[in-house]
């Protein structure tokens, strides 16, 4: 029998109620003081950019080599270099993001839109894509694909050929990986139960 736990809606800065998560703390207790050059920098940077070292890097960086957090790292450069519109790149991430209940992952991906300048107003009118007058007809493509893949673990052929009429063979597969890799982002904190951080906040105070 799974193991019940107290659930309930989390609020982020800016989005709407998206499902629930369990509200209880981490599984695992942050690491205020870590130890190793490698990471004592990146609690440092992270501090400096965020205003706060963010939960994964406490609880889940911190535990392991860097080269692990170092992966991660990873998965934002290659992300500069994907041809899609970087609109359509946060647009997508937070989508997954939300399918997954992912809070901690909507709410940075909203701070690092804002910094990109993107209005983040459509990043609220995710749940409402399909008839939002914010949404090109590519965009909402993509997102029936993403949704599907998503939500389903699979994508029916017609969903498929629907998005190929707007993106090209490369982009289409910078979608594919988008979807995944920002699973590796969602399922790390939802394994762990590590909520949002309310980053969106901290650099509003900030500002």
């Amino acid at each position: 029998m799974p193991l019940q736990m107290n659930q309930s809606a989390i609020p982020v800065p800016g989005v709407q109620n998206i499902g629930t998560q369990n509200t209880q703390g981490p599984f695992l207790p942050p690491i205020d003081k870590p130890t190793g050059l490698t990471i004592k920098l990146a609690y440092y940077l992270t501090r400096r950019k965020f205003g706060k070292v963010p939960g994964p890097i406490k609880i889940y960086a911190a535990r392991l080599p860097p080269a692990f957090a170092m992966f991660y790292g990873k998965i934002g450069k290659l992300d500069k270099k994907l041809q899609l519109p970087r609109e359509t790149v946060f647009l997508i991430r937070e989508q997954v993001a939300r399918l997954n209940i992912c809070l901690f992952c909507v709410d940075i991906g909203r701070v690092f839109a804002a910094e990109s300048s993107m209005n983040v107003d459509k990043l609220d009118a995710l749940d409402r894509y399909r008839d939002s007058p914010l949404f090109s007809d590519a965009e909402r493509a993509a997102l029936d694909y993403v949704t599907e893949l998503t939500r389903d673990r699979k994508v029916n052929p017609t969903t498929f050929a629907a998005m190929s009429r707007f993106y090209s063979e490369r982009a289409i597969c910078e979608i594919v990986w988008l979807v995944a890799s920002e699973h590796v982002y969602n399922l790390t904190n939802i394994g762990l139960n590590i909520h949002s951080d309310m980053l969106c906040a901290v650099g509003g105070k900030r500002k």
